[in-house]
């Protein structure tokens, strides 16, 4: 089979609303590699949109599944429980942001984990209402695409979306968006479209994914917890793509030393197998009623014991700690190939090993650069790299190493995307 072969029969078969940015087909991969089906080599940069965190194919990991595969791979932990499910729920809730005590319940997805907390905030208080920001992503269901902020792909030819979403702007300085500025368009919502004895619960992601890699300043995320106890929200996290130690620390939220009321994790909590969680405050996650909350396979064993094993690695490893350096060799590599091209490239950022550039035109922070960007992706596999773009306009490109990956390798991947990015500049 070749990559070309596999992509034919693709198209005949897989709808094209689930496309794929590289006609590149896995044969194997291996901690920050991988090799397709016609045997080229690839550094992977994009690591399944930060999921495995943890590397591809982690030994831990792998012998965990397998022990866990010879026992049992389903009972639904709503009929009969296993240990690992309570395990993994007494590590989270210990290692979730905060002081006050916590609960867990497991689902399958990070829309799922985001529709939970929706539930969890409405049973909790009463109300009806959520807020969430422009450029955030939180879902392809009906109702978490009503709280993403952004039309193409996600909700164009989709809607009608659930009422009583409301969105307010993020704060992103590169595009002279203040703190003051989302906060007083939240004010403003409270007295054009809501009250805000209505608003069941504010929804922030602390580094925005999709939205372009732009990360809440401290002062926003405290003063949204400040705005939330006055009028008795429930403050949510969605840490689906910042968290288990991608940001530096083990959820984005604790650099800004803010306690969320509920978080959702999925993605890299299980280094690539299907499992989600929201933890939260007891007494809010206990509003629903038994059998408000769960799913089939929800807290899958399967995907219980990889997220045991996922946590072991970050701890051992201390790749809280390697996210932070990761990000500085990428943050010094890229800033220099900025000085090279300052009308190209507008901004370079990172909050640990989440970075990005945003490309521009002429140096105009508001002339985004789509064009290049997607000329860049399209162009990677030749380059030997796996790249993803993000961003309100298409014109940010991410990158989302696995917190295991050698310094040899960022170097070398780093290489091939400045030879890349100079051949198409020019």
């Amino acid at each position: 089979m070749t990559n070309s072969s596999l992509q034919e029969r693709k198209v005949k078969v897989i709808a094209r609303g689930q496309g794929n940015v590289y006609p590149v087909y896995v044969d194997r991969a291996k901690n920050s590699e991988l090799w397709d089906v016609d045997g080229n080599r690839y550094i992977d940069f994009g690591m399944g949109i930060a999921v495995c965190n943890t590397g591809h194919s982690q030994p831990k990991i792998v012998a965990a599944v397998k022990d866990q595969l010879d026992k049992f791979s389903h009972s639904c932990v709503m009929i009969n429980p296993y240990e690992s499910a309570v395990e993994l729920a007494e590590k989270l809730t210990q290692i979730a942001p905060g002081p006050s005590e916590k609960k867990a319940i497991f689902v399958t997805t990070g829309a799922e984990a985001v529709e939970n907390c929706v539930k969890i905030a409405r049973a909790h208080t009463g109300r009806r209402g959520v807020i969430a920001f422009n450029g955030g992503f939180h879902g392809r269901t009906n109702l978490t695409m009503a709280l993403t902020g952004k039309i193409s792909p996600y909700k164009h030819l989709f809607g009608p979306f659930p009422g009583d979403i409301f969105h307010a702007p993020f704060p992103m300085a590169f595009h002279d968006v203040a703190v003051k500025d989302s906060l007083k368009a939240i004010e403003n919502l409270f007295k054009v479209d809501i009250a805000p004895s209505d608003v069941a619960a504010i929804i922030v992601e602390p580094v925005q994914g999709e939205g372009g890699f732009y990360a809440a300043p401290a002062e926003f995320l405290q003063a949204l917890r400040a705005l939330c106890d006055l009028h008795g929200i429930v403050l949510i996290a969605d840490e689906i793509q910042t968290g288990f130690g991608r940001t530096g620390k083990m959820f984005s939220f604790e650099h800004a030393d803010v306690e969320p009321d509920l978080i959702t994790m999925a993605k890299g909590i299980a280094g690539g197998f299907p499992i989600a969680a929201v933890v939260g405050k007891s007494e809010i996650m206990d509003a629903p009623l038994p059998g408000g909350l769960g799913g089939t396979y929800g807290g899958s064993p399967v995907g219980c014991v990889a997220a045991l094993a996922v946590l072991e690695v970050i701890e051992e490893e201390n790749l809280i700690h390697r996210a932070d350096q990761i990000g500085q060799i990428f943050n010094e590599q890229l800033t220099a190939l900025q000085a090279s091209y300052p009308n190209l490239i507008g901004e370079v950022r990172n909050q640990g090993a989440m970075i990005a550039i945003e490309l521009v035109i002429d140096g105009d922070n508001e002339q985004a650069n789509t064009a290049l960007t997607q000329a860049i992706i399209g162009k990677a596999v030749e380059h030997g790299l796996i790249l993803l773009s993000c961003g309100f306009y298409g014109n940010v490109i991410r990158f989302l190493p696995a917190l295991t990956i050698s310094d040899e390798l960022i170097y070398e991947g780093l290489e091939k995307f400045k030879q890349l990015f100079s051949a198409l500049a020019r």
